[in-house]
């Protein structure tokens, strides 16, 4: 027979019968403690994996904007290499020549390179009667003279150019100084 002993607490027997309260009880706060790591642990991995697409979309575009930037500076780069040959053309375009048609070919050709390399992004310089700026302008000579300003550009010895906002080849310029 399943009596209850003597020294056994009654109290201590749960009412579904057979396990005891405290043993309950304590099955609970378990339960309850797991829960709560369980919970805290799925908080964690949310964030990791919240700081991990960030992290994912951040090089994504970094990826992104250095292959433009590779693009760009290739791009700069055959541009400037093209700039002699262009101030070839401008060379061969102010020799006076008997031959109209060679001259009118010579220009188509350079019309033609100057377009192209216009539509890369290659921005001409303007340099005449505007003040000197030592960011755009390289000051091959000084003249003393009080019909222009002073630090006022006279004239161009080689035309200089930006490429898509940026500085390719800095004016050589001559450049006026007030005695």
């Amino acid at each position: 027979m399943d009596t209850p002993k003597p020294d056994s607490n009654l109290s201590d027997v749960s009412p579904e019968g057979g396990f005891p309260a405290e043993t309950l009880e304590g099955q609970m706060a378990a339960i309850a403690a797991e829960r709560d790591q369980l919970a805290a642990e799925k908080a964690e991995l949310a964030d990791r994996l919240l700081r991990a697409r960030a992290e994912f979309d951040n090089a994504r575009r970094r990826g992104e904007r250095d292959r433009c930037d590779f693009l760009q500076f290739a791009a700069m780069d055959l541009v400037k290499d093209l700039l002699p040959v262009l101030d070839d053309f401008e060379r061969a375009l102010r020799v006076e020549t008997a031959d109209r048609n060679y001259a009118k070919g010579v220009e188509l050709i350079y019309q033609r390179l100057y377009e192209t390399l216009k539509k890369m992004g290659l921005e001409p310089i303007e340099t005449a009667g505007r003040p000197f700026d030592p960011n755009l302008h390289q000051a091959v000579e000084r003249v003393e003279t009080d019909d222009a300003e002073d630090q006022t550009v006279l004239g161009e010895f080689q035309r200089g150019y930006n490429f898509k906002g940026k500085l390719l080849r800095p004016a050589m310029v001559k450049v006026a100084v007030n005695p």
